[in-house]
Parts: structure tokens; sequence; C-alpha cells
């Protein structure tokens, strides 16, 4: 049975006196109380019970079982539903005056009817970019869904870690600095991200020399070379510069306080491989020592290993994840870790995860989740990419679509100063990137489209925050203020104003469903369909109405509470809401 905030609660007020009424027919709970649900014909009821099942226990037709049960329902329950029977459904429908008090207390309510939890402390892995490297479009999925999960969980009163396991550390670093070396590390400020990854490996793999002191340069680095970790921090810091400056573009949580580089859990991998010996589960193969958790093979059916340190003495990305499962299991005393990362990374983090739990790096109390997601297409088909093949950078993106709202902002309030236009648009171009990837099951793929993220009509971030402007607007041309509605009683009288409440009253459902399922797209879809109710409400119900003041101050207050839900819905996803546009 799937039923949302508000029919629990009607279901929960019915039950009783059902109840009852089920006894005086010589039937228990078990009997029924499963098959009592969600109608799925909304102009019948909104909870409905199928009397079918009851016929072989108390031999008489569906129907004749549903008038019998109706009329042995106490009177009270007249002033919560309205009770119509078809073709053997017995159906509760709430009746307005119900609602009414139902939107009315959670317009009082300064969180909107959502509950906290008891608290947890969570580690949320996210984002994650390499040193050395412009972040790319590729980046963009684990950054927005992982800063939303933060959001909702630490909405709900848990306590959110959020770590940027950024690559800092490894033999990759080799061939980095000796190539820094090259540009000369005086001007680290000159150097090109977008292209000096790419030069250090094309030297790596070409000329001899040079891979010879890249090796050599990883030795200096891991045994703390003075000089080697003054030129790695060089690296590190200008890379820094540039991911701050896109995670702010963005309007992401992540700051300096969250990295959580590779190599910090450096002096902690030693540890990790004396664990695993300690539980007898690290073996050595081919000169490399490997775990095999059990029931994971490769192809050929043989057991796949879980490398731990290779045969040149080289830690594995394996062996870092372990390590971070510790740190944070002992150190934060985490309960839960959270890894947005790819879906390609699937066996890895599976296979992570066993090893931790054979090896009680972690117990039954602790539980890790990989929170996977799919790639972000091209209209070809193909991973998102420039014209000329290469990755796009996040920032190039960001900065498109910002230009791109810019120019339809223009069009639709030319009389827009140039100021509010710039800020305005900023809200609508980032916001529509962001929007663009919650609203799809995070599990899929999606095609990038420009005309279609960045439409004020379908499921959008401007269609959305467009309905936040009209609401402000309302109020701007009424003498109310918005805040003077906070303790309003809202009147539901007509179908539109019934469908709006119950669709606001939905609001802390949409969060729960969120977090069940660490997917953010849950509360778009919740939002985008919030909406398209506000819509019809707007366009059946006119709000200003001079010669009927309770029924205006009620509808401003059903507007504003439209607006609330709308803003701090989208505040979770990371994506803010113009007054005006």
């Amino acid at each position: 049975m799937v039923l949302g905030d508000l029919m629990w609660e009607l279901h929960n007020e019915i039950v009783p006196k059902l109840s009852t009424a089920m006894v005086e027919l010589g039937l228990n709970e078990n009997q029924w109380l499963n098959s009592l649900g969600s109608s799925t014909d909304k102009t019948h009821g909104d909870i409905t019970l199928p009397c079918h099942t009851l016929s072989k226990i108390l031999r008489k037709s569906p129907n004749d079982i549903a008038i019998a049960i109706a009329n042995n329902l106490d009177s009270e329950l007249s002033e919560i539903v309205e009770i119509n029977i078809v073709n053997g459904f017995l159906n509760f429908k709430a009746k307005n005056s119900w609602i009414s008090k139902k939107i009315s207390s959670m317009n009082s309510d300064p969180r909107l009817g959502v509950e906290l939890e008891n608290r947890k402390t969570i580690v949320i892995d996210y984002s994650s970019p390499n040193i050395a490297k412009r972040m790319h479009v590729g980046h963009l999925r684990s950054t927005v869904i992982g800063d939303a999960l933060s959001r909702i969980f630490s909405f709900k009163g848990h306590n959110v870690v959020g770590e940027n396991h950024i690559g800092d550390w490894g033999t990759p670093f080799g061939m980095l600095i000796e190539h820094f070396i090259e540009c000369d590390n005086n001007n680290v400020g000159e150097i090109d991200l977008s292209t000096f990854y790419k030069e250090a490996r094309y030297k790596f793999e070409n000329i001899d020399d040079f891979a010879l002191r890249s090796r050599q340069r990883v030795v200096k680095l891991q045994s703390r070379d003075a000089e080697t970790i003054d030129l790695w921090q060089k690296l590190v810091d200008f890379s820094l510069v540039n991911f701050n400056s896109v995670y702010q573009m963005l309007g992401v949580l992540l700051n300096d306080d969250n990295l959580a580089g590779e190599s910090i859990y450096e002096d902690l991998l030693p540890e990790v491989v004396k664990r695993l010996e300690s539980q007898d589960l690290i073996v050595e193969s081919e000169g490399a020592l490997v775990v095999f958790p059990d029931g994971w093979y490769n192809r050929e059916n043989e057991p796949l290993p879980l490398i731990i340190r290779k045969g040149d003495g080289g830690y594995n990305y394996a062996t870092t994840d372990l390590a971070c499962i510790i740190n944070r299991v002992e150190s934060i005393e985490c309960n839960e870790m959270l890894y947005v990362v790819g879906a390609e990374q699937s066996q890895h983090f599976s296979m992570v995860f066993q090893v931790a739990k054979d090896a009680k790096f972690m117990d039954e109390k602790t539980k890790a989740v990989h929170v996977s997601f799919g790639l972000v297409m091209g209209s070809d088909g193909k991973k998102l990419a420039s014209r000329e093949g290469k990755a796009i950078t996040l920032e190039e993106l960001l900065e498109e679509s910002v230009n791109r709202a810019e120019k339809l902002i223009l069009e639709k309030n030319s009389s827009m100063s140039d100021s509010d236009r710039k800020k305005v648009s900023k809200m609508i171009g980032i916001g529509a990137i962001k929007y663009a990837d919650l609203s799809i099951d995070r599990n899929k793929n999606y095609v990038f489209d420009w005309d279609k993220m960045l439409s004020f009509d379908g499921n959008t971030a401007p269609y959305l925050q467009y309905a936040h402007a009209r609401i402000c607007s309302i109020f701007r041309k009424s003498s109310i203020s918005r805040e003077s509605t906070f303790n309003s009683e809202i009147l539901v009288v007509n179908d539109f104003e019934k469908s709006l409440s119950k669709s606001i009253i939905g609001f802390s459902e949409s969060i729960d469903e969120t977090i069940n399922s660490y997917s953010p797209h849950r509360l778009a879809v919740y939002l985008h369909h919030l909406a398209q109710d506000f819509a019809s409400f707007y366009e059946n119900c006119p709000v200003l109405i001079s010669n009927d003041e309770a029924k205006m101050n009620s509808r401003l207050a059903l507007c504003n509470l439209t607006a609330r839900t709308l803003k701090t819905g989208l505040g979770l996803l990371g994506i803010e809401t113009p007054e005006n546009m």
C-alpha cells in the first residue's frame, strides 16, 4: 500500500472507526486491513477498501458487504470523509473541511510539516576531481547529486560530513612534478590545466629520461622529500583555485574544509595491510598482495582479486578506500557512508564494502551505500563533448548556460535593470543545469539539451522558478505582506484548492522518498507536480478578490504556502528562486 502524508493521516483516522464496524460483522483486522489502500480513481475517493476478498468469508456480494460496513460506521466519520460504494469498493473521500484543517496547520509550521529524524552522522563522498586537471562535465553529476543529498539529509536533522575525496597523491605525481619543473615552477599561475596533464603524460610515455626522473620523483614524494613536497603543494594549491571557482559558480556547499585528499590516508595504508593480514584475508598473487572476497569471479570463472598492494610496492585505489572506511568509522564515528560515484564503479565498491565487513573495519551498524549515477550524453548518444571531441570544462558549461539564460530574460522582460538581469540570469542558468541533472533518475543516462533545460515550459527549473516569481508578483500587486499569511486559515472549497492543498501536504513524503532512495529526482518530480497544480489553481481561482476578504486572504495564504514549499524544495536541490522574472 502506497499512501502520501495526507492519506496516511486520513487512513489513521479511519481505521479505528472502520475496525469497530468490522468487528460487528465478525471480521478482525488481519482479514481486511492490508487491503485498505490508496484509490486508483480519485473521483470516487482517496482511500478505498475492496470488499471482494471478504465475499468468501461472509458469503455475501462485495456490494452488500460494503453497504453493511458503511451502515455500521460511527457517525463521527462523517466529519472527516464522504463515503460511497462503487462495484464492491468502499470509498472514503476526504472532506474539504478536514483538508482545510490540515493545510492550515502546515501553513503555520516553519518546517512545512517535515519532521526531524533521529540524528545520525552521515559521510557523503562526492565530486572528487583530480589535481592538475580542470573540472569537466563528468564531475557535474557527482557534485550536484552529492550536494542535494547533503542539503536534504541536513534538513532532516542529520550531521552531514561532506568529503571531497580529491586525487592528490600517487604515482602520476612523479610525472606531473617533473613536467611542472620543466615548465618553470616560479610561474605556477601561468599553468594551463586543460593541457598540463596531457603534456606530462605524453612526455612520460615517449621520453625515457623523463619517465626515469618521474619514477625517481615518486620515491622522493613518498619519502616526503622537502623540495618535492613543496612542488606538489604548489600544484595542489593552484588546482584548488580552479575547483573553488567552479564550486562557487555552481553554488554548492563544498569548500576547502571538505577536502579529504588521498594524501591524508597515506600513513594509514600500511595499517590496512596489517589488519587484513591479522584476519587472514590477504594473500600473495603474482607478486601482489590481494584479497579474494567470496562470490566474485572473472569471465573465466576464476576468483576475482581486490588488489591491496601492487608488485612494485605501490598501493591501489582499493587500499585508499579501505583506509577511508577505517577513518570514517573510527575517527568520524559515522553511521552511514554515501559514495556518490559513477555506475561504472559499482563492482569496485561492492567488493570494497564486502572486504571492509570481512575485515571488521565496519559492522552491521554502519551502512555503506554506493549512490551510483549514469552519464551525461550529447545529442549523438555519446558522452557529452565539445565539437573538437575534447571534454567540456564545467566552467565553460556553466558560463554558457548563464549567457543563454540572460538572452532569454532580455526577450521576456526587457524592462529589467542590468544588475537584476545579471543576478536572475545566473539563478536561471545555473538552476537549469542542476535541475536537468537532478530531475532525472540518477541511475539513468540523460541527453544534455539546451533548449529543453532552459525552457519556461515542462519539467524544468525555469518553469518552477517562474511559478515562484509569479506568486511574488501577486503579493506585489496586493497590500498584504507574505509574512501576514503565515497563521491564516486556509479555506478549501473547490477542487482546485483541494488538489493544490493535497499536493503541498505531500512535501514531507517527497523528502522521505528522496532520502530512502538517495534519489533527488523524487523531490524534483514532486516540485514539478506542485507547480502544475498551482498553475491550474491560479487559472481557475481568482486570488485578489476585493469583495470577499476571507476568500482572498485564504487564497493568498495558499499561494504563499506554495511559494514557501517551492523555495524550500528547490533550495534543497541547491537551486535559487528569483522573486522577479
